[in-house]
């Protein structure tokens, strides 16, 4: 099987490569079409769906997939929140989110006040490229779980869905 990521950001490509490992997996650069920091599951989910059909169009593979992370606001808190679409070249289109967890009020707030995730992480953690490496979800979990390993749920879940859909709908 070939799949096009719809993304060059390390965790995303190693989280595909490491559920699909008999697959060649090869990623490109494509547009999310959404906010740099998208602020609802809507928006997340709608920048996933963008990079796979994206993917999908440009690497000329069997399936795309996209992986977007963003945030939520809710009553108590601003949430982490990560969205994963899988599309197929027949136009078959699956999703699926992911983990949570409630970010520092500090972080929050600098993401309610404009700025981006990733370098806010850089910032409060210390570090370079966290968003490329474990991620806030790491940095906020002691590293138990990084975010490779949050978006490779994600694509056990969008794979699954996917087989049983072959599994199901062949001729």
């Amino acid at each position: 099987m070939t799949i096009t990521v719809g993304s060059t950001n390390f965790a995303k490509v190693e989280a595909i490569k490491s559920i699909f490992e008999n697959s060649e997996v090869k990623s490109l650069p494509v547009p999310s079409n959404v906010s740099d920091q998208p602020f609802t599951d809507e928006e997340t989910l709608e920048g996933a769906s963008n990079r796979a059909r994206h993917a999908m169009e440009l690497g000329e593979t069997e399936l795309g997939i996209g992986l977007e992370g963003g945030v939520v606001e809710m009553s108590s808190g601003l949430y982490l929140c990560n969205w994963g679409a899988l599309v197929d070249r027949f136009g078959f289109l699956t999703v699926a989110g992911g983990a949570r967890i409630r970010l520092p009020e500090e972080v929050a707030y600098e993401l309610r006040n404009g700025k981006e995730l990733g370098p806010v992480m850089d910032a409060f953690a210390k570090k370079r490229d966290v968003r490329k490496l474990e991620g806030a979800i790491g940095v906020f979990t002691g590293d138990l779980v990084n975010r490779k390993e949050m978006f490779a749920h994600i694509v056990k879940l969008l794979a699954g869905q996917y087989q049983f859909y072959k599994n199901n709908h062949s001729s």
